[in-house]
């Protein structure tokens, strides 16, 4: 089965990591968490992104704040699809970190969701891992369906 990484740049996006975690889990998506600033730690991060496929994963979502590059600099060192979630940091409200994440040069692209939009990234890999694997998009048919009674 497919899984997806999930790296938060920082501890204190631990509450946004929680709502990816939970909508993995609703779906029986196989998953690992891992907290790994690109500027703190930038050896152990650029590792987390080239082992990712050799490892099993197919999809990774990199959630970071205020100049976050982290989804830039995972996505510079695989092929596999990343996601990137711009986090709410200090007085720019997040708006630092969405242009930060959006702005990516021609070659590597960063799938981007809203501020602070986890589930949405979770939704997002949930369905890239739904084009290979029929019960993740049944699960997936299920909960659309779902949403639109709701």
């Amino acid at each position: 089965m497919a899984k997806v990484r999930v790296i938060l740049g920082s501890k204190s996006d631990i509450k946004i990591g929680e709502s990816i975690k939970e909508f993995l889990e609703k779906f029986g998506v196989d998953y690992d968490f891992h907290i790994s600033s690109a500027h703190r730690r930038p050896d152990a991060t650029a590792l987390l992104a080239k082992n990712a496929e050799s490892e099993g994963f197919s999809v990774i979502i990199a959630a970071a704040g205020m100049a976050a590059h982290l989804p830039g600099v995972i996505a510079s060192h695989t092929t596999l699809p990343v996601i990137g979630v711009p986090l709410k940091g200090n007085s720019l409200s997040g708006e630092d970190a969405l242009h930060s994440v959006v702005q990516m040069p021609t070659g590597v692209p960063v799938a981007t969701v809203a501020i602070d939009g986890g589930k949405n990234a979770a939704i997002l890999a949930v369905q890239i891992l739904a084009l290979s694997d029929e019960k993740i998009k049944q699960r997936l048919k299920k909960f659309k369906k779902e949403l639109s009674e709701g």
